[in-house]
């Protein structure tokens, strides 16, 4: 079993957060029953270990390429791996009764987006204006749930991790591709797409100061998109983190997706949340 290299900052141990745990019998994104969860059934924790990286790759090729049809080439095959991987702290939950990994994000430190010269978003939008922000910014990216474990614990177990993680290590600003899948109603099209970033742009804008551009930009004047399209079930969480949006979406040719640039920071969580998570 291959270790990982060590973290680049302290990494500490993760508590779910009381309270976090509902039992639901809510409905899978894939029409399956969804798991009813007990507290303590799940358990969040920072991949120390090769394997561990290698479980949230392989549930992440299983969600992107098997559930969004995305085209992934990998060294290794039934993974998603990319030069960034190696970069990263990999956040993972576990189902405490199979040990299976049902969730994951990864996330690029300021430390490791300096000696790899940039971050994904980099790839994908003109950042220029997030370069006063860049010494205490993380990039989240690549989050999955298994579509067994949807009902919400999962993800908010992620956030708590996530924004413990932050505070501990004195960081404010985390950012990051939302998706928005192309496939909508059985039709590949940006119309679902340019629905929820004319919406959104209305209401969740961030300022001119830290508005990006994309490199590929998706042609949302080609979309009339006349009926509002309710936005992912990820990105309506992220707004009520009090998330803002940075620009028109870009298109992800590879995972078939409009990705919205987001940017979220520790001092604009509303305050039900910042008592949920970090108990302030």
């Amino acid at each position: 079993m291959k270790e990982l290299p060590t973290p680049t900052i302290d990494l500490s141990p993760i508590a779910i957060p009381r309270g976090l745990l509902h039992p639901s019998q809510n409905k899978s994104n894939s029409g399956s029953e969804a798991k009813t969860l007990e507290r303590g059934s799940i358990s969040v924790s920072w991949a120390q270990h090769q394997d561990e990286v290698r479980a949230a790759q392989r549930l992440r090729y299983d969600i992107f390429a098997g559930e969004m049809g995305a085209r992934i080439s990998s060294t290794l095959p039934n993974h998603d791996i990319d030069l960034f991987d190696d970069y990263c702290e990999h956040l993972i939950v576990r189902d405490q009764n199979t040990q299976e990994v049902v969730g994951t994000y990864r996330v690029l430190t300021p430390a490791q987006s300096k000696r790899l010269g940039g971050n994904y978003t980099d790839t994908e939008f003109d950042l220029t204006r997030l370069r006063s922000l860049r010494e205490r910014m993380v990039e989240l990216g690549r989050s999955c749930v298994h579509p067994d474990y949807r009902q919400g614990a999962v993800i908010m177990a992620l956030w708590g991790a996530l924004a413990e993680f932050m505070v501990r290590n004195n960081l404010d600003t985390m950012i990051g591709c939302a998706s928005i899948p192309m496939l909508h109603n059985g039709v590949v099209s940006g119309e679902a797409a340019a629905s929820i970033w004319r919406q959104l742009k209305q209401t969740h804008l961030a300022p001119i100061e830290l508005q990006v551009w994309p490199r590929l930009a998706l042609p949302i004047e080609q979309f009339d998109a006349p009926v509002n399209v309710e936005p992912p079930a990820l990105i309506k969480g992220y707004l009520r983190l009090g998330a803002k949006i940075l620009g028109a979406p870009a298109w992800d040719p590879d995972f078939n997706t409009a990705d919205l640039p987001m940017l979220m920071r520790i001092a604009d969580l509303p305050s039900r949340y910042r008592k949920h998570f970090l108990g302030a």
